[in-house]
C-alpha cells in the first residue's frame, strides 16, 4: 500500500491527492485555477456586480468599519467620523472586490490578453456612486448611524 506523503511542490495536497498522470507543472496550473476562482469569488461578494450583495455583505462591513471608526473618535465629532467611515469603507470594499475579481480573473484567463473597455470602467463607476448615494440618504434619513444612537434614549 502506497503511504500517502506530501510532496516538495504541494505542502497542502498529499502526493497521492493527484493523479499519476499530472506532473508538477499541471498541479502548478491546477492549483493557480483553484486559487483564480477562489479569488474571482470574493471579489464578485465584494463587487457591486450583483444587486444583492451591498445589502448582505458590502454595507454590514461598511457599518462594522464605521462603528469602529466612531467608536474611536470624541463625542462631538462621532457622527461625521461615522458618516465619512461608512461612505469610505463602503468604497474599499468595492474597490477591494474590484482589485480581487481582476486578479483571479487574470489567473483564470487564457494567455490572450483582452483590455477591459472604457465603457464598462464608466459603468462600474456609475454603480459604485448609486450605491454610494444610496447609503448617504440612508444615513440622511437617520436609517443608518452609529451604534451607540441605537441603544440611546430619546
Amino acid at each position: 500500500m502506497q503511504s500517502c506523503e506530501t510532496d516538495r511542490v504541494s505542502r497542502s495536497f498529499p502526493a497521492c491527492f493527484w493523479p499519476r498522470a499530472l506532473d508538477t507543472a499541471a498541479r502548478m496550473a491546477w492549483k493557480r485555477r483553484i486559487t483564480g476562482g477562489v479569488l474571482a469569488a470574493v471579489g464578485f461578494m465584494l463587487s457591486p456586480l450583483s444587486w444583492w450583495n451591498d445589502a448582505f455583505v458590502n454595507l454590514p462591513l461598511a457599518l462594522g468599519f464605521a462603528w469602529i471608526v466612531s467608536v474611536c473618535a470624541s463625542a462631538d465629532t462621532r457622527a461625521t467620523a461615522f458618516n465619512l467611515a461608512v461612505v469610505v469603507g463602503y468604497w474599499l470594499t468595492n474597490v477591494l472586490g474590484f482589485v480581487l475579481m481582476h486578479k483571479g480573473v487574470r489567473w483564470l484567463r487564457s494567455p490572450q490578453e483582452k483590455a477591459e473597455t472604457k465603457r464598462e470602467l464608466w459603468k462600474d463607476l456609475w454603480i459604485s456612486l448609486g450605491y454610494t448615494a444610496l447609503i448617504v440618504v440612508l444615513i440622511k434619513l437617520g436609517v443608518l448611524k452609529p451604534i451607540q444612537g441605537y441603544f440611546a434614549k430619546g
